[in-house]
């Protein structure tokens, strides 16, 4: 019977998440950025759930602020790398937060109280951001680059010669 217990305790720590639960799940009625900004004054206080990219971060006495370029979510919370932005926003934390750890073109997901806007320069215009108290957050990892090597001595009598073999290293991301 002891032997059973450990590959069932092995198991369940295999389907556990480090993801915080309240970011892994949307919250009920989750309004998108681009709804927000087009009536804030109606999404006053509403829990929201987003993310993207870390465009900066800003260390006030008491609270840290990042700006980050809001992303599309999938269904576990981790933003979706795509060449679009949903637009902009600022997420209050009320702790320090390093910049050395979270720096730009770093994936960050939080869960908070949407407070109001702001309006900010960015470049040469005034932007209005959409500013975020946050109650959870997850920091995505950094993608790892995947290396696949190719044998250029390798010979398969089945493989068409015409076709062209890839005989050199690439990296595949995911």
């Amino acid at each position: 019977m002891r032997f059973l217990m450990l590959p069932l305790l092995f198991g369940l720590y295999a389907c556990t998440s480090a993801v915080p639960e309240l970011v892994r799940n949307a919250p009920e009625g989750d309004p998108s950025l681009p709804l927000v900004m087009s009536a804030p004054e109606r999404y006053l206080n509403a829990r929201v759930r987003w993310g993207g990219t870390i465009a900066g971060v800003q260390n006030l006495s008491g609270e840290s602020r990042i700006e980050i370029v809001a992303r599309e979510l999938s269904s576990n919370g981790e933003p979706k790398s795509l060449d679009r932005s949903e637009g902009r926003f600022i997420a209050i934390f009320k702790d320090f937060l390093d910049p050395a750890i979270y720096a730009a073109d770093r994936n960050l997901t939080i869960v908070g109280r949407f407070t109001g806007t702001t309006v900010k320069p960015l470049g040469d215009m005034a932007y209005r951001y959409p500013q975020v108290e946050v109650l959870a957050y997850y920091l995505w990892p950094k993608p790892v680059p995947r290396y696949e090597y190719y044998d250029p001595f390798f010979y398969d009598p089945w493989y068409p010669y015409w076709y062209p073999y890839p005989w050199y290293r690439y990296p595949y991301r995911y």
